[in-house]
């Protein structure tokens, strides 16, 4: 764990194959990030622009396009959970994310079926299993955390959303503990911060309103939430934490919600700019009051944020279907 005193880690957002055989052990023996994740769009990037994964890629002709992602995926995912397996034996974290085919995002059976099959195939017990949260990924979650899987709650956009995350894990949690189980399975939920202020700002700087703040707001409100639901096996992960442009520091995000309890998964430039300059940062104070007052304001100015969280949500789960179709035709 990055900081113990706080319990905050840092997880690298980001996979492919050399870094995983190269760098990636040393982020981790170094106590920097003791997870990863994964998603359709990293996946993307490391399958169609990677030259490391050449040769599994010729062994694997004759195999449909969705059989030849599983294996490349499959083999990068076992590759991280083995490096990452000492870590989580000692309590210390130590996850890998694999995202369920993202067009099965309204359909809670085949979600699970999907979530059951790559657990089971993956075969290492600090894999997390991401689900959207959808209506039906809600009911898939809970399915999955009570059938001792560890689930990766993602899109997270609003306090509602949140709600029915913890509603979904507090039931199953239920069900493990009527099942006598002692240990449960751990589950996150990845509240995602920037994209806000990506949409935003533009709007907020005409009206002369504070920009670069309703991402942070936004995640700490959701954050309040999941602190108080007291879910011993779930905590916050702060997502979508990389910064485009100049305008703010590359850490920015990860200062700004230097959170007890919590988790901020992020690129590699991001950790590394975090690590240079985290000697200056300094726990973040949470105030209710405040939150509900800048959202009052906000909304003071026109902004529906249920609208812009249902939108945003929207533009999450089409750019990693958009993703997933690319990744398929190349590979077909």
């Amino acid at each position: 764990m990055y900081n113990n005193e706080l319990k905050f880690s840092l997880w690298c957002d980001f996979v492919e194959r050399s870094f995983l055989e190269g760098e990636f052990g040393e982020l981790i023996a170094n106590n920097v990030i003791n997870a990863a994740t994964s998603n359709p769009s990293i996946f993307q990037a490391a399958f169609l622009g990677s030259p490391a994964y050449a040769e599994d890629k010729a062994k694997l002709q004759g195999k449909s396009a969705k059989e030849m992602y599983e294996a490349l995926a499959i083999s990068d995912i076992q590759l991280a959970a083995k490096k990452l397996l000492n870590s989580y034996k000692k309590g210390d974290d130590g996850f890998i994310s694999i995202e369920v085919d993202p067009f099965l995002c309204d359909d809670t059976e085949a979600t699970v079926e999907e979530g059951k099959r790559l657990f089971k195939a993956i075969g290492y017990p600090n894999v997390m299993i991401k689900v959207p949260a959808t209506e039906a990924g809600f009911s898939a979650m809970e399915a999955l955390l009570s059938e001792g899987i560890n689930v990766n709650a993602t899109l997270v956009f609003s306090d509602t959303q949140t709600k029915e995350c913890l509603k979904a894990f507090g039931s199953a949690n239920k069900t493990l503990v009527e099942k006598g189980v002692k240990k449960l399975p751990q589950a996150v939920i990845s509240i995602f911060v920037s994209r806000f202020d990506r949409k935003l700002d533009a709007e907020l700087a005409k009206i002369d309103f504070v920009t670069s703040r309703v991402g942070i707001m936004n995640a700490m409100r959701c954050y309040e939430l999941i602190q108080n639901a007291k879910l011993p096996n779930v905590r916050t992960l702060f997502a979508s934490t990389g910064v485009k442009g100049d305008k703010l520091s590359p850490d920015y995000y990860i200062k700004e919600l230097f959170l007890e309890n919590s988790i901020n998964t992020a690129p590699l430039a991001t950790i590394k700019a975090f690590i240079a300059s985290s000697k200056a940062c300094k726990p973040i104070e949470l105030r209710s009051d405040w939150i509900e007052n800048f959202f009052h304001s906000v909304e003071a100015n026109g902004i529906d944020m249920n609208v812009v969280c249902d939108e945003l949500m929207d533009e999450g789960l089409r750019a990693f279907k958009e993703a997933f179709v690319e990744i398929l035709n190349e590979l077909k």
